[in-house]
């Protein structure tokens, strides 16, 4: 067997060294891909997270507004779902006039609504009366203290929670909503205009306007 000759084993190293750097490339160039494919779908994920954060975060959050007998009267943020001790917790608690006997601390509150928290000189003595003596024989006229009640009629301008309650198809969050409607408009100038309240339509309305006042 003849001997290569020695151009011919210098073609042969070159061709060697020609296919170990094209393989040494390939190799190289798959895995920086594939590593970059992986960074790419972590990236990708990440973010899908924080996306997901975000809008959670944004769909349990609600503000309400909140008056009365507490230490920081105005607009808070609160969680879904949360309840008025919530509402009087993040207002920084009542004050010493609060009067959370007429208040269902329970109560789960809603996006835009106002909470109104009383105190104890608002709070309707119903047993107390004062009767006085009118013209003619035997006659009297009988008056509840703080005109809460005319005649047995509930005055919507004076009547607590509870009170309000009483009135025919009048649950707790229609309640509420009469005094808040009094508290940012002023009092009722007649029987009628409780029909302003959202909730109370004419059917309503219709139910309980012989047993209210003014």
């Amino acid at each position: 067997m003849e001997m290569l000759s020695k151009n011919q084993k210098i073609l042969i190293v070159i061709g060697i060294a020609v296919i170990i750097l094209f393989v040494g490339y390939y190799y190289i160039s798959s895995t920086k891909d594939l590593y970059n494919y992986e960074e790419l779908e972590i990236s990708e994920e990440t973010e899908e997270k924080e996306e997901n954060s975000e809008k959670e975060g944004a769909e349990e959050t609600i503000i309400v507004h909140v008056a009365g007998a507490v230490i920081n009267q105005g607009i808070v943020k609160i969680k879904e779902n949360s309840r008025i001790d919530d509402v009087i917790k993040a207002a920084g608690g009542t004050t010493e006039e609060a009067d959370l006997n007429n208040v269902n601390l329970a109560y789960v509150v809603e996006d835009g609504q106002k909470i109104y928290i009383p105190s104890k000189n608002e709070t309707i003595k119903y047993s107390e009366k004062i009767e006085t003596v009118t013209d003619g024989p035997g006659s009297t006229n009988i008056e509840e203290g703080n005109n809460e009640k005319a005649g047995g009629l509930i005055n919507i301008n004076t009547a607590n929670q509870i009170k309000l309650q009483e009135l025919p198809g009048i649950g707790e969050a229609t309640a509420l909503k009469i005094i808040n409607y009094r508290e940012e408009n002023g009092k009722f100038k007649t029987i009628e205009d409780i029909k302003n309240v959202s909730g109370i339509g004419d059917s309503k309305y219709e139910s309980i306007k012989d047993l209210i006042c003014v």
